[in-house]
C-alpha cells in the first residue's frame, strides 16, 4: 500500500506540474528576445560578431549609447558612433524624437481618456431619445477597417494645414469607439444607479458627479485602457509616416524603421539594440507601476448591456 501511495504521489506531482510546462515555454519565448536585446545593447563589436553567439556579456560597454572615443568624420569598427551622437542634423538628436513620441503618446492617452470617460458616463447613466441607437452607431464604426480611413483623414489634415505637425497625430486620435465601449461597460456594471441619484438629490451637478464620483471609481478601467492607448500610440508607425515629412517631427517608430537595414555594417547591431532598449522602457515601466490596477480593470470590466 505504501508503494502504491508513493507512486500515486509522484503521478499527482507530475500532473500538477504539467499545466505549467507550456506556460514556462511560452514565457521563455517571450522573454528570450528581450533578454537578447538587453545584453546586445551592452556588448562590444567582438562579442556581437562572435560565432556561436554568446548569451552573456564578457566586457560590458556603453559605447552603443555614447562613445567618448568617437571622432567626427571617422568610420570603422573601432569608431562606433553612439546612439546619442547620431542624427546631428536634427535639433536635439535622438532625444528630439523621443520627446516627440512622449508628447504624442501622453497627449493622446490623456485626452482620449478624458473624452471617452465623459461620453461613457453619459451613455451609461443618462437616458435620452436615441441613446441606444447612437451607441450602436458608434460601436459599429469599429467594424470599418482603419486602412479605409487613411486617405479621407489625410485630405482633411491637409486642408486644415496640419501636415508635418504633431497636431495631426493628436487631434484625430482623441476619439475612439473602443475606449467609449470599454469605459461605458465598466461604469454601467460597477457603479450603481442609486449612487448617482443620491448625488443628484444632494444637488451635485453632472460635472461634479463625473469628476468626484465616477472618475475615482473607474480608476482601474482608466489605467487598463490608458496602458492600451499609450502602447498603441507609442508604437504607431503608419499614420506618422504619412503625415510627417521633416526630420525634426519624426517619432520613434519612424526612426527605428530607418535603423533596420540589412546592408548596414555589423557594428550597427549594437546601436539598434540600444535604441530598442530605450524605446521599450516607458511601456515596461508603465506596466510594472500599474500592474495591479491593469489586471483589476481587465477582470472587473463587464460586457453586459
Amino acid at each position: 500500500m505504501l508503494e502504491i501511495k508513493h507512486k500515486r504521489s509522484k503521478y499527482d506531482r507530475f500532473f500538477l506540474i504539467l499545466p505549467y510546462i507550456p506556460l514556462f515555454i511560452g514565457a521563455l519565448l517571450m522573454i528570450g528576445p528581450y533578454y537578447w536585446m538587453v545584453i546586445s545593447a551592452f556588448k562590444n563589436i567582438e562579442e556581437l560578431q562572435a560565432v556561436p553567439p554568446k548569451f552573456y556579456i564578457e566586457h560590458p560597454t556603453l559605447d552603443n549609447f555614447y562613445n567618448p572615443d568617437w571622432v567626427e568624420g571617422t568610420v570603422g569598427v573601432q569608431q562606433i558612433q553612439g546612439l546619442f551622437q547620431r542624427y546631428r542634423d536634427t535639433t536635439g538628436g535622438f532625444l528630439r524624437y523621443y520627446g516627440n513620441s512622449v508628447l504624442v503618446a501622453v497627449s493622446n492617452t490623456f485626452l482620449g481618456l478624458l473624452v471617452a470617460s465623459i461620453a461613457a458616463y453619459v451613455f451609461a447613466k443618462h437616458k435620452f431619445l436615441g441613446r441606444d441607437a447612437l451607441f450602436l452607431l458608434v460601436i459599429s464604426s469599429m467594424m470599418i477597417p482603419w486602412q479605409v480611413t487613411l486617405i479621407p483623414s489625410y485630405l482633411i489634415i491637409r486642408d486644415l494645414g496640419w501636415i508635418d505637425t504633431l497636431t495631426a497625430l493628436i487631434i484625430p486620435a482623441i476619439s475612439r469607439p473602443f475606449e467609449l465601449f470599454f469605459l461605458r461597460q465598466y461604469i454601467k456594471s460597477s457603479i450603481p444607479d442609486d449612487l448617482i441619484e443620491a448625488a443628484r438629490v444632494d444637488g451635485a451637478s453632472e460635472f461634479r458627479i463625473w469628476a468626484q464620483i465616477v472618475m475615482p471609481l473607474i480608476v482601474p478601467a482608466l489605467v487598463a485602457m490608458g496602458i492600451f492607448l499609450f502602447i498603441g500610440e507609442w508604437n504607431n508607425l503608419v499614420w506618422p509616416l504619412i503625415v510627417l515629412q521633416s526630420q525634426d517631427m519624426r517619432t520613434l517608430p519612424i526612426v527605428m524603421s530607418t535603423m533596420v537595414d540589412p546592408f548596414s555594417p555589423p557594428f550597427d547591431q549594437g546601436i539598434v539594440m540600444a535604441a530598442a532598449l530605450i524605446v521599450s522602457l516607458p511601456t515596461l515601466i508603465l506596466f510594472l507601476l500599474f500592474q495591479k490596477q491593469f489586471v483589476q480593470g481587465i477582470s472587473l470590466t463587464g460586457i453586459k448591456g
